[in-house]
């Protein structure tokens, strides 16, 4: 039977107390029976009458011009109820509508994401160095944590996805030995439409004189074999660019700066340029022994122009001969409250800009005891340069055992910045990047890490390391002498896992380091590989036919060869690794764009 449930909703079938299936008189499947019977029917006289009563008053209570009034207004009532009706009906359902979508367009998998398709489930084999595992027909996996291995094959249909996240927040290695990807077998990292967000790592481990070579391949290896697919696809970055201005050694336009003397008496000054961070001036004024001393200071000081940055650090002493003149100078100009009370051998150092008040002066006095200052009297204040770099400007002075010293210091700090000539917004902190040599030597090209730049702009990044050499950033006589700068970083990474040391029979009469990286080799009739922003570190093999990314004798992998997206390998990043870079072996029509390679042993 049928019946409300306690909540008013709609009515609920329930099964017979006794389980028999009989039915009361009238029973139509499908229709709801009412619980109660209905209400007994009037009397024929009792209705007849009500009838005769009901008329009499519709037919004399109004006159017919007040009826047809009243049947108007009725009926415009009607029209309005029912407009009313149809507005809130409307204005309810798109609300619906627009909820429903919402919510399935921000739960809905993403077509175009090999990890969201709902074929897959989660695989996660664990911690087996032992382990070979195969993956083939029926198995749809999504790698969701950390796994080592021995190896894996992927055939007959099989499939193995990274898993990734909206925002990123994945970092997912596979260790393992080798991976052979053939016979419909696909491994997928991300798509060309759905990059891989998260941090993806195929770390290839083993030794040259372990475990069982594979016929063709070798070891530790990921082969793609007649039928096999290899997508990857990383997050996109601006693969390379330019410096648009010069990097100098240090950082600075001209330079660093660093002295340090014993027993120069006296008051030693630099002058420097805060525009540029330059040594404008190197001068010693020996206020200790002669008052001309002191007065050539004090007019030295006096035509400074505002702005100027001046460091003073006292070399032994320097109050016997200082003429109040010079000292009401120094306060004047420079902003000093030491100067006046500075005494026979006092460590005394001063930085200050002229005309910059007593705001603008930092300085440090220790007294002389037994021989010693007790302490570096220092003396340091920050500054920008036109360019927007950040400098420090030091002044000491100290006693030690009896030995007066006295120093300035002019250096970058809080990193390095560089002017880049394409936009680099894609760059993060944390990513390493190179600046190739603008010299004959190949030596000179750097690597650094970048830091943190809310002041940069979207051409400009800022670098931890401090440069040791100059990198060009001009052109001269019509001649790009413009060094070039890549970023090494991506979050999709593969690379073999090295020895200490060079070992076995891998040339180690001529590298005393392990060169026994990965490889990737691609070989005939593959189903599809494209690759695409992914960083190969230490890969390659001192042997032949053993590079980073090798085509193998795969003829025509663009339409020629019958393949509908033409084969690419588009942004990688290939750095400290052993032989070649990409090889390309009786192979037509293959596009290789916009990678660069550093550190690579190749001839």
């Amino acid at each position: 039977m049928y019946a409300t449930d306690s909540r008013g909703h709609s009515p609920a079938f329930l099964q017979t107390q006794n389980g028999n299936s009989h039915r009361s008189p009238g029973y139509v499947p499908g229709k709801v029976v009412p619980l109660r019977p209905p209400p007994p029917p009037k009397s024929q006289a009792s209705a007849k009458f009500t009838s005769i009563r009901q008329e009499a008053q519709a037919a004399f209570a109004f006159s017919p011009e007040e009826q047809q009034t009243q049947r108007a207004s009725r009926k415009q009532k009607r029209h309005k109820n029912t407009f009313i009706c149809f507005a809130i009906t409307s204005f309810s359902f798109f609300v619906a509508l627009a909820v429903i979508l919402g919510i399935s367009s921000k739960y809905a998998p993403d077509e175009n994401c090999p990890d969201q398709s709902p074929h897959l489930r989660n695989w996660d084999p664990g911690q087996d160095p032992a382990k070979q595992v195969v993956i083939k027909e029926g198995d749809m996996f999504r790698l969701t944590s950390d796994v080592t291995v021995n190896s894996i094959v992927i055939e007959n249909g099989g499939l193995l996805v990274f898993g990734d996240d909206k925002d990123g927040s994945r970092n997912i290695t596979l260790r393992t030995r080798y991976i052979l990807i053939q016979d419909g077998g696909a491994l997928h990292i991300g798509a060309e439409k759905c990059r891989y967000k998260s941090k993806a790592t195929i770390a290839l481990y083993g030794k040259s004189d372990e475990g069982e070579s594979m016929p063709t391949f070798g070891k530790k290896f990921i082969g793609v074999e007649a039928g096999g697919t290899l997508e990857l696809h990383g997050a996109r970055k601006t693969s390379w660019t330019l410096l648009a201005k010069t990097l100098n050694t240090s950082g600075l336009p001209f330079g660093s700066y660093t002295f340090e003397k014993d027993f120069s008496r006296g008051l030693n000054v630099r002058v420097i340029d805060q525009d540029t961070a330059k040594i404008l001036e190197n001068v010693k004024f020996d206020t200790h022994e002669y008052q001309n001393e002191s007065r050539r200071l004090e007019e030295f000081l006096r035509v400074q122009d505002p702005g100027r940055i001046v460091a003073i650090a006292v070399g032994d002493s320097a109050v016997k001969s200082l003429l109040q003149g010079t000292i009401q100078m120094i306060q004047e100009r420079l902003g000093s409250k030491l100067i006046q009370g500075l005494g026979y051998r006092q460590a005394w150092a001063l930085v200050g800009v002229i005309d910059g008040g007593s705001t603008s002066c930092n300085e440090s006095v220790r007294n002389y005891e037994n021989h010693s200052s007790g302490g570096k009297a220092l003396a340091q204040r920050e500054f920008y340069t036109v360019d927007g770099q950040k400098f420090s400007v030091t002044a000491y002075s100290e006693w030690i055992e009896g030995v007066s010293l006295s120093g300035f210091r002019v250096e970058p700090v809080d990193g390095v910045k560089l002017h880049l000539l394409d936009d680099v917004s894609s760059w993060k902190p944390g990513d390493q990047i190179v600046v190739a040599s603008t010299d004959y030597s190949m030596y000179q090209a750097e690597e650094f890490t970048l830091l943190p730049c809310p002041e940069c702009n979207r051409f400009q990044v800022k670098v931890k390391e401090t440069p040791q050499f100059l990198h060009m950033g001009e052109i001269i006589d019509g001649v790009d002498m413009r060094a070039e700068v890549g970023i090494l970083t991506r979050n999709i990474v593969i690379h073999g896992e090295m020895e200490d040391s060079c070992y076995a029979e891998n040339q180690c009469q001529f590298f005393d380091y392990d060169t026994f990286g990965g490889h990737i080799m691609i070989r005939k009739n593959f189903t599809a590989v494209h690759l695409s922003y992914v960083e190969l570190k230490h890969m390659g093999q001192q042997q032949l036919g053993r590079y980073p990314i090798h085509f193998h004798l795969c003829g025509d992998v663009d339409y020629k060869g019958g393949y509908r997206h033409t084969t690419f390998v588009d942004g990688l990043s290939i750095h400290h690794s052993f032989s070649r870079c990409i090889t390309v072996h009786g192979t037509n029509g293959l596009l290789v764009s916009s990678f660069h390679y550093v550190d690579i042993i190749c001839h």
